[in-house]
């Protein structure tokens, strides 16, 4: 899918040129004059990356990225800016911005940029979408489960289970927890339940990760080579 991309600039004529670049690189263009404008905008549909003038109307750039970040604090944000002084590039970095270009600008130098911040995010997303110890590794958006890089089947309780434990590393994890957040509140049945799902994870990662703590729950242990 391609990249959605905002951009907030009140020049028209920039705006003009900055969509007609982007959409010959067949990334998906809106287009907002002003900070409030902007904003509606975000608010409306997901974007992949917002590109932000700092001097506008109504509301300034510093303002709306401060504004957008709290709505989605991990979408990609390029100042561009016409203000190219240290202060006020490191101001632009200090609200988590990915890169600040100053005007006047390449416009080849822009789409590099842009490409560079969102396969930058892309990679980021895609780690932040691994969860690994040791030899096991757990895609969260595929719900595929792999041990010494050959996929394993797993059921989806089960799958749940290792990512709680991996997540919850080097701490214990209590059967009180495992049933809150796997079960659910309102379970009322066997908790040995949980000792069979043990075991068949056990069997199928054919590893001795998890040790037992008796009578408190279960944590990952790693093996000794």
């Amino acid at each position: 899918m391609n990249s959605r991309i905002l951009v907030v600039e009140d020049d028209s004529q920039i705006q003009e040129l900055i969509v007609e670049f982007l959409s010959s690189q067949d990334y998906i263009v809106d287009i907002a004059s002003d900070g409030i404008e902007g904003y509606e905008k975000f608010k409306s549909r997901n974007y992949d990356l917002v590109i932000l003038d700092v001097m506008m109307p109504k509301l300034d750039g510093y303002g709306l990225c401060k504004m957008i970040k709290r709505l989605d604090e991990n979408v990609s944000i390029i100042f561009l800016t016409a203000l190219g002084d240290e202060e006020s590039e490191v101001r632009g970095f200090e609200l988590k911005a990915d890169d600040y270009i100053s005007k006047p600008f390449s416009f080849n130098v822009l789409i590099k940029r842009v490409e560079a911040v969102l396969r930058r995010h892309k990679k980021e997303k895609e780690e932040s979408d691994i969860l690994e110890f040791e030899k096991l590794r757990l895609e969260l958006q595929t719900f595929k489960a792999y041990v010494n890089e050959e996929e394993i089947e797993l059921t989806l309780k089960e799958f749940n289970i290792l990512a709680l434990m991996i997540n919850s590393y080097p701490i214990v994890v209590s059967r009180e927890m495992l049933i809150e957040k796997i079960w659910g509140y309102d379970y009322f049945g066997d908790t040995r339940v949980i000792d069979a799902h043990m075991k068949n994870i056990r069997k199928k990662i054919q590893k001795d990760y998890i040790k037992t703590i008796k009578g408190v729950g279960y944590v990952l242990e790693k093996q000794v080579e």
